[in-house]
Protein backbone atom coordinates (compact mmCIF):
# COMPACT_ATOMS: atom_id res chain seq x y z
CA UNK A 1 0.00 0.00 0.00
CA UNK A 2 1.27 3.49 -0.85
CA UNK A 3 0.93 5.72 2.20
CA UNK A 4 1.95 9.36 2.76
CA UNK A 5 2.51 10.37 6.40
CA UNK A 6 2.54 14.10 7.17
CA UNK A 7 4.51 14.79 10.35
CA UNK A 8 7.72 13.09 11.49
CA UNK A 9 7.05 13.61 15.22
CA UNK A 10 6.55 10.80 17.72
CA UNK A 11 3.25 9.56 16.29
CA UNK A 12 4.25 9.94 12.63
CA UNK A 13 7.67 8.38 13.26
CA UNK A 14 6.22 5.44 15.21
CA UNK A 15 3.59 4.86 12.52
CA UNK A 16 6.25 4.90 9.78
CA UNK A 17 8.30 2.38 11.78
CA UNK A 18 5.32 0.03 12.15
CA UNK A 19 4.27 0.24 8.52
CA UNK A 20 7.73 0.17 6.91
CA UNK A 21 8.40 -3.17 8.60
CA UNK A 22 5.30 -4.59 6.85
CA UNK A 23 6.43 -3.94 3.26
CA UNK A 24 4.36 -0.80 2.61
CA UNK A 25 5.55 2.04 0.36
CA UNK A 26 5.93 4.88 2.89
CA UNK A 27 6.74 8.56 2.31
CA UNK A 28 7.11 10.89 5.32
CA UNK A 29 6.74 14.67 4.90
CA UNK A 30 7.94 17.22 7.47
CA UNK A 31 9.48 20.70 7.61
CA UNK A 32 12.23 19.46 9.94
CA UNK A 33 15.09 18.08 7.83
CA UNK A 34 16.97 16.65 10.81
CA UNK A 35 14.01 14.51 11.89
CA UNK A 36 13.58 13.26 8.35
CA UNK A 37 17.27 12.33 8.07
CA UNK A 38 17.04 10.40 11.34
CA UNK A 39 13.99 8.46 10.11
CA UNK A 40 15.49 7.90 6.66
CA UNK A 41 18.68 6.47 8.18
CA UNK A 42 16.73 3.99 10.31
CA UNK A 43 13.90 2.96 8.00
CA UNK A 44 13.38 1.94 4.39
CA UNK A 45 11.18 4.94 3.52
CA UNK A 46 11.16 8.05 1.30
CA UNK A 47 11.24 11.49 2.91
CA UNK A 48 10.20 14.90 1.56
CA UNK A 49 10.98 18.18 3.31
CA UNK A 50 8.26 20.83 3.11
CA UNK A 51 4.80 21.88 4.32
CA UNK A 52 2.47 18.94 3.93
CA UNK A 53 -0.58 21.04 3.04
CA UNK A 54 1.02 22.47 -0.14
CA UNK A 55 -0.07 20.83 -3.43
CA UNK A 56 3.51 20.91 -4.78
CA UNK A 57 4.85 19.10 -1.71
CA UNK A 58 2.06 16.48 -1.79
CA UNK A 59 2.72 15.86 -5.49
CA UNK A 60 6.44 15.46 -4.77
CA UNK A 61 5.51 12.92 -2.06
CA UNK A 62 3.57 10.86 -4.61
CA UNK A 63 -0.01 11.96 -3.91
CA UNK A 64 -0.99 11.32 -7.58
CA UNK A 65 -1.27 7.59 -6.91
CA UNK A 66 -1.25 7.32 -3.08
CA UNK A 67 -3.74 4.95 -1.44
CA UNK A 68 -3.82 6.84 1.86
CA UNK A 69 -2.86 10.13 3.47
CA UNK A 70 -2.22 10.19 7.23
CA UNK A 71 -1.91 13.79 8.50
CA UNK A 72 -0.46 13.79 12.02
CA UNK A 73 1.42 17.11 12.21
CA UNK A 74 1.13 19.22 15.37
CA UNK A 75 -1.25 21.63 13.58
CA UNK A 76 -4.94 20.69 13.31
CA UNK A 77 -5.36 23.24 10.55
CA UNK A 78 -2.45 21.86 8.47
CA UNK A 79 -3.87 18.35 8.83
CA UNK A 80 -7.35 19.41 7.72
CA UNK A 81 -6.13 21.51 4.77
CA UNK A 82 -3.87 18.66 3.62
CA UNK A 83 -6.88 16.31 3.53
CA UNK A 84 -8.83 18.91 1.54
CA UNK A 85 -5.99 19.30 -1.00
CA UNK A 86 -5.49 15.51 -1.28
CA UNK A 87 -9.24 15.04 -1.90
CA UNK A 88 -9.71 17.88 -4.39
CA UNK A 89 -6.52 17.65 -6.45
CA UNK A 90 -5.38 14.04 -6.09
CA UNK A 91 -8.60 12.10 -5.26
CA UNK A 92 -6.76 10.21 -2.49
CA UNK A 93 -9.10 7.33 -1.46
CA UNK A 94 -8.50 7.40 2.33
CA UNK A 95 -7.62 10.48 4.40
CA UNK A 96 -6.87 10.31 8.14
CA UNK A 97 -6.28 13.44 10.23
CA UNK A 98 -5.18 14.01 13.80
CA UNK A 99 -7.38 16.76 15.27
CA UNK A 100 -6.85 17.84 18.88
CA UNK A 101 -9.05 20.90 19.32
CA UNK A 102 -12.36 19.96 20.97
CA UNK A 103 -14.10 22.90 19.24
CA UNK A 104 -13.57 21.12 15.90
CA UNK A 105 -14.35 17.63 17.17
CA UNK A 106 -17.77 18.55 18.55
CA UNK A 107 -18.97 19.69 15.10
CA UNK A 108 -19.45 16.43 13.20
CA UNK A 109 -20.94 18.26 10.19
CA UNK A 110 -17.52 19.78 9.47
CA UNK A 111 -16.04 16.46 8.41
CA UNK A 112 -17.59 15.06 5.24
CA UNK A 113 -16.83 15.31 1.53
CA UNK A 114 -19.03 18.39 1.15
CA UNK A 115 -17.07 20.26 3.85
CA UNK A 116 -13.64 19.07 5.09
CA UNK A 117 -13.10 15.62 3.51
CA UNK A 118 -11.58 13.63 6.41
CA UNK A 119 -12.49 9.94 6.39
CA UNK A 120 -11.10 9.15 9.87
CA UNK A 121 -10.56 11.60 12.74
CA UNK A 122 -7.99 10.70 15.39
CA UNK A 123 -8.00 12.56 18.71
CA UNK A 124 -4.97 11.40 20.72
CA UNK A 125 -6.20 13.17 23.86
CA UNK A 126 -9.52 11.29 23.74
CA UNK A 127 -7.80 7.96 23.02
CA UNK A 128 -5.47 8.41 26.02
CA UNK A 129 -8.32 9.63 28.26
CA UNK A 130 -10.36 6.49 27.49
CA UNK A 131 -7.27 4.33 28.08
CA UNK A 132 -6.68 5.83 31.55
CA UNK A 133 -10.38 5.65 32.41
CA UNK A 134 -10.37 1.87 31.82
CA UNK A 135 -7.30 1.49 34.07
CA UNK A 136 -9.10 3.43 36.82
CA UNK A 137 -12.13 1.13 36.49
CA UNK A 138 -9.89 -1.95 36.97
CA UNK A 139 -7.44 -1.28 39.83
CA UNK A 140 -4.42 -3.58 39.58
CA UNK A 141 -4.58 -3.97 35.78
CA UNK A 142 -1.54 -2.95 33.70
CA UNK A 143 -3.56 -2.61 30.50
CA UNK A 144 -7.28 -2.88 29.68
CA UNK A 145 -8.53 -3.10 26.09
CA UNK A 146 -12.13 -3.08 24.88
CA UNK A 147 -13.37 -5.25 22.01
CA UNK A 148 -16.73 -5.14 20.23
CA UNK A 149 -17.72 -1.89 21.98
CA UNK A 150 -16.76 -3.21 25.40
CA UNK A 151 -18.55 -6.58 25.32
CA UNK A 152 -15.21 -8.35 25.83
CA UNK A 153 -11.98 -7.06 27.39
CA UNK A 154 -8.35 -8.09 27.25
CA UNK A 155 -6.61 -7.38 30.55
CA UNK A 156 -2.94 -7.58 31.55
CA UNK A 157 -2.10 -8.24 35.20
CA UNK A 158 1.09 -9.12 37.04
CA UNK A 159 0.73 -12.44 38.90
CA UNK A 160 1.62 -12.05 42.59
CA UNK A 161 2.87 -14.50 45.19
CA UNK A 162 -0.19 -15.86 46.96
CA UNK A 163 -2.55 -15.59 43.98
CA UNK A 164 -4.77 -18.72 43.83
CA UNK A 165 -3.43 -19.76 40.39
CA UNK A 166 0.24 -18.89 40.92
CA UNK A 167 2.29 -22.10 40.86
CA UNK A 168 -0.54 -24.05 39.24
CA UNK A 169 -1.30 -25.17 35.68
CA UNK A 170 -3.57 -23.06 33.52
CA UNK A 171 -6.06 -25.89 33.04
CA UNK A 172 -6.94 -25.51 36.74
CA UNK A 173 -8.44 -22.08 36.00
CA UNK A 174 -11.63 -23.84 34.88
CA UNK A 175 -11.74 -25.85 38.13
CA UNK A 176 -11.34 -22.66 40.19
CA UNK A 177 -14.06 -20.85 38.25
CA UNK A 178 -16.40 -23.42 36.67
CA UNK A 179 -19.01 -20.76 35.83
CA UNK A 180 -16.64 -18.23 34.25
CA UNK A 181 -15.37 -18.53 30.68
CA UNK A 182 -11.93 -17.02 30.12
CA UNK A 183 -8.76 -17.67 28.14
CA UNK A 184 -5.17 -16.71 28.85
CA UNK A 185 -3.99 -15.35 25.50
CA UNK A 186 -0.30 -14.90 26.35
CA UNK A 187 2.18 -14.75 29.19
CA UNK A 188 5.32 -12.61 29.30
CA UNK A 189 7.97 -14.00 31.63
CA UNK A 190 11.14 -11.95 32.12
CA UNK A 191 10.16 -10.00 28.99
CA UNK A 192 9.88 -13.10 26.80
CA UNK A 193 6.53 -14.29 25.37
CA UNK A 194 5.15 -17.72 26.23
CA UNK A 195 2.23 -19.14 24.23
CA UNK A 196 0.13 -20.73 26.99
CA UNK A 197 -0.86 -24.40 26.96
CA UNK A 198 -3.04 -26.28 29.46
CA UNK A 199 0.05 -27.48 31.34
CA UNK A 200 1.71 -24.02 31.49
CA UNK A 201 2.44 -23.09 35.10
CA UNK A 202 1.90 -19.44 36.10
CA UNK A 203 4.83 -18.01 38.06
CA UNK A 204 4.93 -14.96 40.32
CA UNK A 205 5.80 -11.78 38.39
CA UNK A 206 4.46 -13.21 35.10
CA UNK A 207 2.59 -10.62 33.03
CA UNK A 208 -0.60 -12.47 32.13
CA UNK A 209 -2.94 -11.37 29.32
CA UNK A 210 -6.41 -12.87 29.55
CA UNK A 211 -9.66 -12.23 27.71
CA UNK A 212 -13.19 -12.56 29.13
CA UNK A 213 -16.63 -10.99 28.97
CA UNK A 214 -16.57 -7.57 30.66
CA UNK A 215 -18.70 -8.79 33.59
CA UNK A 216 -16.16 -11.54 34.46
CA UNK A 217 -12.94 -9.48 34.46
CA UNK A 218 -12.66 -8.88 38.21
CA UNK A 219 -13.32 -12.55 39.01
CA UNK A 220 -10.46 -13.65 36.73
CA UNK A 221 -8.12 -10.95 38.09
CA UNK A 222 -8.70 -12.30 41.59
CA UNK A 223 -7.19 -15.65 40.50
CA UNK A 224 -3.88 -13.98 39.59
CA UNK A 225 -3.48 -11.52 42.46
CA UNK A 226 -5.11 -10.03 45.53
CA UNK A 227 -7.72 -7.59 44.22
CA UNK A 228 -6.95 -3.92 44.76
CA UNK A 229 -9.70 -1.86 46.36
CA UNK A 230 -11.58 0.54 44.10
CA UNK A 231 -10.08 4.01 43.95
CA UNK A 232 -11.88 6.85 45.76
CA UNK A 233 -9.49 9.82 45.94
CA UNK A 234 -7.63 10.75 42.74
CA UNK A 235 -5.08 13.55 42.25
CA UNK A 236 -4.30 14.69 38.68
CA UNK A 237 -1.10 16.65 37.97
CA UNK A 238 -1.66 18.74 34.84
CA UNK A 239 -4.86 20.43 33.75
CA UNK A 240 -4.26 20.26 29.99
CA UNK A 241 -6.52 18.58 27.45
CA UNK A 242 -6.11 15.07 28.90
CA UNK A 243 -6.32 16.18 32.55
CA UNK A 244 -9.49 18.19 31.89
CA UNK A 245 -11.19 15.45 29.84
CA UNK A 246 -10.33 12.77 32.41
CA UNK A 247 -11.59 14.88 35.35
CA UNK A 248 -14.80 15.58 33.45
CA UNK A 249 -15.28 11.85 32.77
CA UNK A 250 -14.67 10.61 36.34
CA UNK A 251 -15.61 13.44 38.72
CA UNK A 252 -19.15 12.10 39.26
CA UNK A 253 -17.77 8.81 40.67
CA UNK A 254 -14.52 9.83 42.42
CA UNK A 255 -13.14 12.64 44.57
CA UNK A 256 -10.87 14.44 42.08
CA UNK A 257 -8.27 17.18 42.53
CA UNK A 258 -6.28 18.81 39.69
CA UNK A 259 -2.95 20.58 40.26
CA UNK A 260 -2.20 23.09 37.47
CA UNK A 261 0.52 25.76 37.24
CA UNK A 262 -1.13 28.19 34.81
CA UNK A 263 -3.57 30.58 36.61
CA UNK A 264 -5.60 31.23 33.43
CA UNK A 265 -5.96 27.50 32.85
CA UNK A 266 -6.99 27.07 36.51
CA UNK A 267 -9.82 29.58 36.06
CA UNK A 268 -10.99 27.76 32.93
CA UNK A 269 -10.97 24.41 34.78
CA UNK A 270 -12.89 25.89 37.74
CA UNK A 271 -15.55 27.25 35.38
CA UNK A 272 -15.81 24.05 33.32
CA UNK A 273 -15.71 21.23 35.89
CA UNK A 274 -18.49 20.52 38.38
CA UNK A 275 -17.07 18.93 41.54
CA UNK A 276 -13.31 18.71 40.83
CA UNK A 277 -11.12 20.74 43.21
CA UNK A 278 -8.66 22.88 41.18
CA UNK A 279 -5.36 23.84 42.84
CA UNK A 280 -2.85 26.30 41.38
CA UNK A 281 0.77 25.24 41.90
CA UNK A 282 3.45 22.72 40.99
CA UNK A 283 2.83 18.99 41.42
CA UNK A 284 6.52 18.75 42.42
CA UNK A 285 5.95 21.11 45.38
CA UNK A 286 6.42 18.89 48.43
CA UNK A 287 4.64 21.31 50.76
CA UNK A 288 1.60 21.54 48.46
CA UNK A 289 1.32 17.75 48.23
CA UNK A 290 1.58 17.38 52.01
CA UNK A 291 -0.96 20.17 52.52
CA UNK A 292 -3.38 18.35 50.21
CA UNK A 293 -2.93 15.06 52.11
CA UNK A 294 -1.28 13.17 49.26
CA UNK A 295 -0.85 10.19 51.63
CA UNK A 296 -4.64 9.72 51.50
CA UNK A 297 -4.69 9.62 47.67
CA UNK A 298 -5.55 6.23 46.17
CA UNK A 299 -4.18 7.27 42.78
CA UNK A 300 -1.81 10.00 41.55
CA UNK A 301 -1.84 10.69 37.78
CA UNK A 302 0.93 12.79 36.19
CA UNK A 303 -0.52 14.01 32.87
CA UNK A 304 1.56 17.04 31.82
CA UNK A 305 3.49 17.26 28.51
CA UNK A 306 6.85 17.22 30.31
CA UNK A 307 8.24 13.70 30.87
CA UNK A 308 10.79 14.80 33.47
CA UNK A 309 8.18 16.78 35.44
CA UNK A 310 5.82 13.79 35.31
CA UNK A 311 8.49 11.38 36.54
CA UNK A 312 9.69 13.64 39.37
CA UNK A 313 6.20 14.53 40.64
CA UNK A 314 5.19 10.84 40.51
CA UNK A 315 8.26 9.71 42.47
CA UNK A 316 7.62 12.44 45.04
CA UNK A 317 3.92 11.57 45.36
CA UNK A 318 4.73 7.88 45.85
CA UNK A 319 7.40 8.69 48.45
CA UNK A 320 4.90 10.87 50.33
CA UNK A 321 2.37 8.04 50.51
CA UNK A 322 0.20 7.97 47.35
CA UNK A 323 -0.92 4.33 47.02
CA UNK A 324 -0.73 4.02 43.21
CA UNK A 325 0.98 6.19 40.60
CA UNK A 326 0.39 6.38 36.82
CA UNK A 327 2.48 8.59 34.56
CA UNK A 328 2.29 9.73 30.94
CA UNK A 329 5.65 9.26 29.23
CA UNK A 330 6.05 10.67 25.71
CA UNK A 331 9.58 9.33 25.15
CA UNK A 332 9.22 5.58 24.45
CA UNK A 333 12.81 4.97 25.63
CA UNK A 334 11.78 5.97 29.17
CA UNK A 335 8.71 3.70 29.46
CA UNK A 336 10.49 0.40 30.13
CA UNK A 337 13.01 2.12 32.40
CA UNK A 338 10.50 3.39 34.91
CA UNK A 339 7.44 1.12 34.89
CA UNK A 340 7.13 -1.33 37.74
CA UNK A 341 9.32 0.47 40.29
CA UNK A 342 7.93 3.41 42.26
CA UNK A 343 5.86 4.27 39.18
CA UNK A 344 3.21 1.57 38.82
CA UNK A 345 2.11 2.23 35.23
CA UNK A 346 3.78 4.27 32.48
CA UNK A 347 1.38 5.32 29.72
CA UNK A 348 2.70 5.96 26.20
CA UNK A 349 0.29 8.30 24.32
CA UNK A 350 1.75 7.49 20.92
CA UNK A 351 1.42 3.73 21.40
CA UNK A 352 -2.25 4.19 22.34
CA UNK A 353 -2.77 6.42 19.29
CA UNK A 354 -0.83 4.15 16.92
CA UNK A 355 -3.30 1.32 17.59
CA UNK A 356 -6.20 3.52 16.45
CA UNK A 357 -4.30 4.52 13.30
CA UNK A 358 -3.23 0.97 12.46
CA UNK A 359 -6.83 -0.26 12.49
CA UNK A 360 -7.51 1.95 9.46
CA UNK A 361 -4.31 1.01 7.63
CA UNK A 362 -4.55 -2.78 7.92
CA UNK A 363 -5.96 -4.81 5.06
CA UNK A 364 -8.96 -7.05 5.54
CA UNK A 365 -11.83 -5.98 7.81
CA UNK A 366 -9.77 -5.05 10.86
CA UNK A 367 -11.88 -3.20 13.46
CA UNK A 368 -9.16 -2.41 15.98
CA UNK A 369 -5.46 -2.96 16.59
CA UNK A 370 -3.92 -2.58 20.03
CA UNK A 371 -0.24 -2.40 20.86
CA UNK A 372 0.64 -4.51 23.90
CA UNK A 373 3.68 -4.40 26.15
CA UNK A 374 4.97 -1.16 24.66
CA UNK A 375 4.72 -2.53 21.12
CA UNK A 376 6.13 -6.02 21.72
CA UNK A 377 2.85 -7.71 20.73
CA UNK A 378 -0.51 -6.85 19.21
CA UNK A 379 -4.16 -7.70 19.78
CA UNK A 380 -6.38 -7.48 16.71
CA UNK A 381 -10.16 -7.51 16.30
CA UNK A 382 -11.14 -8.73 12.82
CA UNK A 383 -14.56 -9.42 11.32
CA UNK A 384 -15.05 -12.65 9.36
CA UNK A 385 -16.92 -12.07 6.07
CA UNK A 386 -18.06 -14.25 3.17
CA UNK A 387 -18.73 -17.99 3.19
CA UNK A 388 -16.80 -21.25 3.28
CA UNK A 389 -15.79 -20.82 -0.40
CA UNK A 390 -14.57 -17.20 -0.31
CA UNK A 391 -13.10 -17.11 3.23
CA UNK A 392 -10.15 -18.98 4.75
CA UNK A 393 -11.74 -19.00 8.23
CA UNK A 394 -15.55 -19.27 7.94
CA UNK A 395 -16.99 -22.72 8.59
CA UNK A 396 -13.71 -23.97 10.04
CA UNK A 397 -12.90 -25.05 13.58
CA UNK A 398 -10.04 -23.01 15.08
CA UNK A 399 -7.76 -26.08 15.20
CA UNK A 400 -8.10 -26.36 11.38
CA UNK A 401 -7.23 -22.73 10.63
CA UNK A 402 -3.61 -22.26 9.58
CA UNK A 403 -2.76 -19.56 12.11
CA UNK A 404 0.71 -17.99 11.72
CA UNK A 405 3.34 -18.91 14.37
CA UNK A 406 2.87 -17.11 17.67
CA UNK A 407 -0.80 -16.31 16.95
CA UNK A 408 -3.77 -17.39 19.04
CA UNK A 409 -7.50 -16.74 18.81
CA UNK A 410 -8.72 -15.70 22.26
CA UNK A 411 -12.43 -15.09 21.80
CA UNK A 412 -15.25 -14.59 19.32
CA UNK A 413 -18.05 -12.07 19.75
CA UNK A 414 -21.19 -13.25 17.97
CA UNK A 415 -24.02 -10.70 18.17
CA UNK A 416 -24.24 -10.02 21.94
CA UNK A 417 -22.52 -13.27 23.03
CA UNK A 418 -18.85 -13.55 24.04
CA UNK A 419 -17.56 -17.03 23.11
CA UNK A 420 -14.19 -17.98 24.59
CA UNK A 421 -12.27 -19.79 21.85
CA UNK A 422 -11.57 -23.54 22.01
CA UNK A 423 -10.03 -25.80 19.38
CA UNK A 424 -13.44 -27.01 18.17
CA UNK A 425 -15.05 -23.53 18.02
CA UNK A 426 -16.31 -22.89 14.47
CA UNK A 427 -16.15 -19.36 13.03
CA UNK A 428 -19.29 -17.99 11.35
CA UNK A 429 -19.81 -15.03 9.06
CA UNK A 430 -20.11 -11.75 10.96
CA UNK A 431 -18.09 -13.00 13.94
CA UNK A 432 -15.72 -10.53 15.59
CA UNK A 433 -12.55 -12.58 16.08
CA UNK A 434 -10.01 -11.48 18.72
CA UNK A 435 -6.46 -12.52 17.81
CA UNK A 436 -3.27 -12.15 19.81
CA UNK A 437 0.13 -11.93 18.08
CA UNK A 438 3.40 -12.13 19.96
CA UNK A 439 5.39 -11.75 16.72
CA UNK A 440 4.34 -8.72 14.67
CA UNK A 441 6.09 -9.90 11.50
CA UNK A 442 3.12 -12.25 10.91
CA UNK A 443 0.53 -9.45 10.82
CA UNK A 444 0.28 -9.56 7.02
CA UNK A 445 -0.47 -13.32 7.21
CA UNK A 446 -3.29 -12.63 9.68
CA UNK A 447 -4.71 -9.96 7.36
CA UNK A 448 -4.69 -12.44 4.46
CA UNK A 449 -6.74 -14.90 6.53
CA UNK A 450 -9.54 -12.35 6.75
CA UNK A 451 -9.53 -11.28 3.10
CA UNK A 452 -12.66 -12.22 1.18
CA UNK A 453 -11.63 -13.49 -2.23
CA UNK A 454 -9.22 -10.96 -3.75
CA UNK A 455 -10.72 -7.78 -2.31
CA UNK A 456 -9.06 -5.38 0.13
CA UNK A 457 -10.94 -3.52 2.88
Amino acid sequence: MKIIILGAGQVGGSLAEHLASEANDITVVDTDGERLRDLGDRLDIRTVQGRGSLPTVLRQAGADDADMLVAVTNSDETNMVACQVAHTLFHTPTKIARVREAAYLTRAELFDNEAIPVDVLISPEQVVTNYIKRLIQHPGALQVIDFAEGKAQLVAVKAYYGGPLVGQQLRQLREHMPNVETRVAAIFRRDRPILPQGDTVIEADDEVFFIAAKANIRAVMSEMRRLDESYKRIVIAGGGQIGERLAEAIESRYQVKIIEMNPIRCRHLSDTLDSTVVLQGSASDRDLLLEENIADADLFLALTNDDEANIMSSLLAKRLGAKKVMTIINNPAYVDLIQGGDIDIAISPQLATIGTLLAHVRRGDIVSVHSLRRGAAEAIEAIAHGDAKSSKVIGKAIENIGLPPGTTIGAIIRDEEVIIAHDDTVIETGDHVILFLVDKKHIRDVEKLFHVGLSFF
